[in-house]
């Protein structure tokens, strides 16, 4: 129960910093109070930056992104497709921003070129054909879930542990210094204690709560982002609003769906754990996203989901539009007198290799240790080579596997277990099963983020029980079957009630006929 370092958070940021701090040697333990990527690192549009979309308003956010786009893309290209990205000018929009975006674009060394609007509509037939104005950049999708899970994967596999469904409750003080965390399982509520040298807050906008329990301050801003997922992937690049960042003016492809995002709204500290969709929201979301790629407007959407921004305020500003998203690395020891405790929050998922290595430099600091960074160097499980070169005579459901696990498949069992469980997705029994022993899985929701199951066309429809099912044996636990069923549903069911017209109606009336003796209806209702 003794440690060189408890991180707090299974975010990204988290899961980043515990890889780092194991690949350097230390004895780590990362602590969830929900599952991994349970926060805004699963509720957001999935756009690896290249750094444009804060080129003029934020410099250093801009060059840290390209930066880090440029990494990402070797050591976890399993996570991440180059889709390139456009930036597009319309005729309500100001054109003559588009040079000075071009400009402050190539000084933070990001690639922007200026192309003909028709070769845009060429690149990318969806765009709005009444764009005046095109950029081309180096923009792409990356799968926070895939990037999280990797991480914490590899984490695990150079001596980390990882515990899920762990609240920390308080602090372990020898006089004003942090020694360890008191805990309680989320699920048992058996409670514990662990011991560190060191503690890093990496909880997101719930970092300053836990830093209220270490009797310190982090001045947060809790700004809400919504965002809708569509039922296919209309476009093929990421496309942008060429103009000061705003609402809905995002759009990315990602996987077989697509995303447009965001919305940007102060909320208070107690919705942060129940964020829901409005209605005014959806519509904001649709109008502006029309206006990207006209044909959003005869696309089902799938659901509605919202995440909150853990951004560090520093004026008054409402929306947290003009809150820088650079880097916040807090030694607490030296700024409120608190030895043991740092904090690392701000950033972008973008961003989150190098949150990790900031972090893990205070942390090696502090504790005498002489190690570099090598998370720029090695590739994440999973991404040690493109496996889809060879895959030629692979059935779909392999390549969908390789696609989401990479090197990884070579731990399932598709010899035995390769019936396809779900369709959309085309997740195997030998998949599930690979997750429930590799990748800290318990429940659909677990299961869900590690490999896509039930986020297809049909959202679970045809296949929740049967993958309910299987999951429930593989945990050895049939008797849950139900259980898990029910979980499920009632989970899905917040996103899709903000959607409940037309398509997405009828899909919803489908799945409650198939499922309602399961869902408890009242609480539907």
């Amino acid at each position: 129960m003794i440690y060189d370092v408890i991180i707090i958070g299974g975010g990204v940021t988290g899961v980043g910093t515990a890889r780092d701090c194991a690949l350097r040697g230390l004895k780590v333990l990362l602590l969830e109070r929900q599952d991994l990527t349970a926060g805004a690192t699963g509720r957001n549009h999935g756009l690896l930056h290249s750094g444009a979309r804060y080129a003029v308003t934020d410099k250093e956010s801009a060059a840290e992104c390209i930066r880090e786009n440029k990494i990402l893309r070797r050591v976890a290209s399993n996570c991440v497709e180059p889709t390139g990205g456009l930036f597009i000018t319309l005729p309500e929009d100001d054109l003559a921003y588009q040079d000075n975006f071009i400009k402050c674009c190539r000084e933070a060394g990001i690639d922007a070129e200026a192309i003909d609007p028709k070769e845009a509509l060429r690149m990318e037939p969806s765009v709005n054909p009444a764009l005046i104005g095109a950029v081309k950049v180096p923009d792409a999708s990356v799968d926070p879930f895939r990037l999280a899970t990797a991480n914490a994967l590899d984490a695990m596999l150079h001596g980390a542990e990882v515990r899920t469904y762990t609240e920390v409750t308080g602090f372990i003080k020898e006089g004003d210094r942090i020694v360890g965390v008191e805990t309680r399982d989320t699920k048992t509520g058996a409670e514990e204690k662990f011991y560190a040298t060191i503690t890093v807050n990496a909880a997101g906008i719930w970092g300053h709560h836990i830093a209220e329990m270490a009797g310190c301050e982090i001045r947060m801003l809790p700004a809400k982002g919504s965002l809708l997922i569509f039922g296919h992937r209309v476009n093929k690049m990421v496309i942008n609003r060429c103009r000061k960042p705003a609402n809905a003016d995002i759009l990315v492809p990602g996987d077989v769906v697509c995303v447009i995002g965001t919305t940007s709204d102060k909320v208070p500290f107690e919705e942060c754990d129940d964020i829901r969709v409005t209605p005014e929201e959806v519509q904001l979301l649709l109008r502006e996203g029309c206006m990207l790629a006209p044909s959003l407007a005869q696309t089902r959407i799938l659901r509605a989901y919202a995440g909150v921004r853990p951004l560090v305020a520093s004026d008054d500003d409402p929306t947290g539009r003009s809150t820088s998203r650079g880097i916040v690395l807090l030694d607490h020891e030296k700024r409120d007198g608190i030895p043991g405790f740092i904090s690392i929050t701000g950033g972008k998922l973008t961003s989150y290799r190098l949150m990790g290595e900031q972090a893990t430099d205070l942390v090696c600091g502090k504790l005498g240790k002489n190690a570099r960074c090598r998370t720029a160097e090695l590739p994440l499980p999973g991404s040690e080579k493109d496996l889809m070169e060879g895959a030629k005579g692979l059935k779909m459901a392999e390549k969908a596997a390789i696609g989401r696990q990479g090197t990884m498949v070579s731990k399932m069992d598709f010899a035995n277990k390769s019936e396809v469980l779900c369709e959309c997705e085309h997740v195997t029994r030998a998949e599930i099963a690979y997750a429930v022993k590799y990748l800290d899985v318990h429940n659909m929701m677990d299961l869900r983020r590690r490999t896509r199951v039930g986020m297809g066309t049909c959202q679970g429809s045809f296949c929740m029980k049967k993958v309910a099912a299987a999951l429930a044996e593989e945990l050895g636990c049939p008797e849950k079957t139900d259980e898990f069923v029910q979980e499920y549903l009632r989970e899905r069911w917040k996103g899709m009630i903000p959607v409940c017209w037309g398509d997405a109606l009828r899909e919803a009336e489908y799945m409650r006929k198939l499922y309602a003796d399961k869902a408890g209806e009242g609480e539907e209702r």
